[in-house]
């Protein structure tokens, strides 16, 4: 049993359904074990082979199972790599490097070479976010555009979810899933009732039997955030609990002025799919 799950048992149920999910991929893949420093890496790939190649980085607290609403469009134009986040609840290796490391980017860096991609397009979300950063303000010249919905790591971490959470948590069932639809916030009520209802179960078993991540994500300072030299498109939730999207706003665009950086009304941490404007600008030719 790995210690990123709360049991055996807990471990095995997440993978199973994390299976039963991928049954649902919508369009031929393939799906491929990498060799890396940190263990065999699970990856999606979806789309001719000859297309330009699109990397993508899920969240916290779960797996390449999060694009299955994204694929179909984004395989249409790209060879995409839905890459599974070492340490999360997927297929790749339990292992949790420092996050102030270079293990991370070395990584990818594996990854990226079994694969024989020299330079990707990547989208990130939340901690997938924090992911596509680090490893562009690291490798610069391995990003050819960064598309990102409400990355970790440039606004402050906000505190303030964790304290009703706990205070929520005593009221059972309940109590937990008015937690998750806290965090998550009003993007939820943009899906269909049944999407919805199945986000929130998942969210609420992998709180159930998977350990977050408890050390605070690092945040980027203004010298890295510079590096961001290639196009970059950023999404954030105006009533994000999690982040300060008005601050990853500021930051970005004080320290790459050619960002498109976008605060969204009514939305919170979880931002709905939209693969028409995420393509519109993986497929530009210019900065935004």
């Amino acid at each position: 049993m790995s210690d990123i799950y709360r049991s055996e048992a807990g471990r095995r149920l997440l993978h199973e359904q994390y299976r039963k999910a991928l049954e649902a991929w919508p369009v031929d893949h393939e799906q491929l074990r990498v060799p890396t420093p940190e263990g065999e890496t699970f990856v999606i790939a979806s789309g001719p082979a000859t297309a330009p190649p699109l990397v993508l980085f899920h969240g916290s607290g779960s797996n390449s199972a999060q694009w299955i609403g994204w694929i179909s469009d984004l395989a249409a134009s790209f060879r995409v790599y839905a890459i599974d986040m070492i340490g999360e609840p997927g297929f790749s290796p339990p292992s949790r490097p420092p996050l102030r490391s270079d293990r991370y980017a070395v990584w990818l860096d594996a990854v990226l070479d079994f694969l024989g991609l020299d330079r990707v397009s990547v989208m990130g979300y939340s901690l997938g976010g924090w992911l596509a950063l680090d490893y562009a303000t690291r490798r610069p010249g391995r990003v050819e555009r960064l598309s990102l919905s409400c990355p970790a790591g440039v606004g402050r971490q906000k505190k303030g979810f964790l304290l009703k959470a706990m205070l929520l948590s005593p009221l059972g069932r309940w109590g937990r899933r008015r937690s998750v639809t806290g965090v998550l916030g009003p993007g939820l009520s943009t899906l269909e009732p049944a999407v919805a209802t199945s986000i929130v179960e998942q969210v609420l078993a992998v709180s159930k039997h998977y350990r977050f991540r408890t050390d605070e994500l690092p945040v980027f300072d203004d010298r890295a955030l510079r590096r961001l030299t290639m196009p970059l498109h950023v999404l954030v939730g105006e009533l994000d609990v999690m982040m300060d999207s008005a601050e990853t706003k500021r930051r970005l665009e004080a320290a790459a002025p050619h960002a498109t950086v976008r605060l969204l009304p009514g939305i919170g941490h979880f931002v709905p799919p939209h693969p028409a404007a995420e393509l519109e600008f993986l497929t530009s030719t210019g900065q935004g």
